[in-house]
């Protein structure tokens, strides 16, 4: 259901505004774009197969989706709290945590999809 006098047009319009913030004003952000195209142009140079491409884009955007999930964590805690709290650490650090575990799984998926065609065919 839409606010009133909001449009999925201004949906759009903020979700791609917090997009580029985040490209903008996050150090990890485009540090995980680059290396997400990269990964993209090896797989197409590798000719790694439509599924295995998939399943690297999904990674993709997990991770970015980790981290933006993670930002926002971060600053909904700083907006509640700015002093030290063990709660706030917490929820930082698992947020952390999560981002992670995340980018854990994405090399560990590289590895199984990149390895064979770089070190066994």
């Amino acid at each position: 259901m839409l606010i009133e006098g909001r449009t999925h047009k201004d949906s759009f319009k903020d979700a791609f505004a917090g997009l580029f913030w985040a490209f903008k004003t996050q150090p990890n952000f485009p540090v995980h774009i680059l290396l997400s195209l990269g990964a993209v142009l090896l797989g197409k140079m590798l000719g790694i197969t439509s599924v295995e491409m998939a399943i690297v884009v999904f990674a993709i955007i997990l991770g970015l989706s980790a981290e933006m999930i993670n930002t926002s964590l971060e600053s909904m805690t700083d907006l509640i709290t700015t002093e030290y709290r063990q709660d706030a650490k917490i929820a930082k650090d698992v947020a952390a945590g999560m981002m992670l575990l995340t980018a854990m799984g994405a090399v560990a998926i590289a590895l199984f999809i990149f390895y064979p065609y770089l070190f066994i065919k």
